[in-house]
């Protein structure tokens, strides 16, 4: 299940309050610049610091090349 569009241009990381990249055939929000992603389950993100899971720069990476993926915050 994806997320809304209108909902990923609200959402933001966290905890530096910049964009993410949502890469919807992994159902991951990524920050690269933190190297964390967060899951979406059931078409809920899931932003709970505390529940990011830390990624190197090559998983980051292919999560950025999904052709299917935007980034988020736009409307913030």
């Amino acid at each position: 299940m994806s997320l809304d569009p209108f909902v990923l241009d609200l959402l933001v990381d966290p905890v530096d309050r910049e964009p993410l990249f949502y890469a919807p055939r992994a159902a991951r929000l990524v920050n690269p610049r933190r190297l964390v992603a967060y899951e979406v389950r059931a078409g809920i993100a899931v932003l709970l610091p505390e529940e990011a899971a830390t990624v190197d720069e090559g998983e980051a990476a292919a999560l950025l090349a999904d052709p299917e993926g935007r980034w988020t915050g736009v409307g913030a």
